[in-house]
């Protein structure tokens, strides 16, 4: 039986930044509703390492991110300790710091390399010998060449942040519709005016929000011109468990192949390939074979940890690396999407970016 209704905002998409955005429009008196064909976390969250490393994920030529990110890193306590006084659900958030480490001569030139940039700029980075990295994490291998210290880096775990998310959601009355798949978006002309579900639900809304991340690009209900140039790029990722339940490092570690973030419960997260292959989430014996040695390389003792789970996602990459926050080709259409490797950092303020912008659109009748 099809169903009529109409709303504020309709979102597609029940990853962190789907999630985000309908908490925001909710906490603002809008009347929202989420969609996913997957039980969320979906998407990129569900694999996610969580990472909020601005500093770190620096990259030559791209300002505009830098500022984006430096924003979002500076805001994410005060958006933490909002959503777990709402939801009463802790996200994992802990700001442990990073340490890069350069593990032969032309990693340590890389690293250098990027560490006048990050001083350039004013950043919280510092250059470390080899003594003083391993003060930080004495389980380091024992031959590399120095490392920068960003002490200021967090990281948050993403399936207890889509749990918090969850359960605020709940709080404001928000609708979450997971194994709902969209196939039709109501037209009016140039106007988007809510989407058709599978069920035969026709949801209403003032406003559509395209938060599906990797499939932002080829989501079939849309017309094509208004399909923004989104494309999926798979990461696989592992999670490792010490038997004695403490992760074996305090704080983010990366070399230029692997990077490696402890949570709270002693698990340990090692990602992540970078890999074009289309809408393929297979894991291979190839990825977690070479994430298994870079991780070794850099921490020797993950050689006694239990592999718990090897996973597969897809990154959503756009042509510039900038995500795509905004209206879209059509009237009451917005983006969310495109976040490539900064999801979780950027959810909140692409959250709160989407509720400005669609603040003043009425309810469909």
């Amino acid at each position: 039986m099809s169903e009529r209704s109409g709303y504020d905002a309709v979102v597609v998409g029940g990853g962190a930044i789907g999630l985000c955005c309908a908490w925001r429009i909710a906490r603002r008196g809008g009347r929202v509703v989420v969609i996913d064909r997957a039980e969320p976390p979906a998407g990129a969250t569900r694999v996610a390492a969580g990472m909020l490393a601005p500093v770190g994920e620096l990259a030559f030529g791209e300002p505009e991110l830098l500022r984006m990110t430096l924003a979002a890193a500076e805001a994410y306590p005060g958006f933490v300790a909002e959503l777990e006084a709402a939801s009463g659900v802790r996200t994992g958030y802990e700001r442990m710091g990073a340490l890069h480490v350069a593990l032969d001569r032309d990693e340590a030139a890389e690293l250098r390399r990027v560490h006048e940039l990050q001083r350039s700029l004013g950043l919280g980075a510092e250059w470390l010998p080899p003594r003083r990295c391993r003060e930080l994490e004495p389980g380091l291998t024992p031959s590399f060449n120095g490392g920068v210290h960003a002490p200021a880096e967090a990281a948050v775990d993403p399936r207890r942040l889509s749990e918090a998310l969850l359960a605020a959601l709940a709080e404001e009355g928000v609708e979450v519709r997971s194994g709902t798949e969209v196939v039709e978006a109501l037209l009016d002309g140039e106007r988007i005016e809510g989407v058709l579900t599978a069920a035969g639900d026709e949801l209403r809304a003032g406003a559509t929000v395209l938060a599906t991340g990797a499939w932002a690009g080829s989501a079939a209900w849309l017309p094509d011109r208004a399909r923004p140039p989104v494309r999926p790029v798979k990461g696989q990722i592992l999670e490792l468990r010490s038997a004695d339940g403490a992760a074996p490092c305090t704080r983010i570690l990366a070399s230029e192949r692997v990077y490696l973030v402890p949570r709270p419960d002693g698990r340990l997260v090692a990602g992540a390939t970078v890999e074009e292959r289309g809408f393929d989430t297979t894991v291979t014996a190839g990825g977690v074979h070479e994430l298994l040695r870079e991780a070794y390389r850099l921490l020797p003792d993950v050689a006694e940890m239990e592999l718990v789970e090897a996973m597969a996602g897809l990154r959503p990459g756009t042509p510039d690396n900038l995500p795509l926050i905004g209206p879209g080709a059509l009237d009451g259409l917005f983006l969310a999407c495109g976040h490539y490797r900064n999801g979780i950092l950027l959810a909140p303020l692409t959250g709160e970016r989407i509720a400005v912008e669609i603040a003043g659109v009425e309810v469909a009748a």
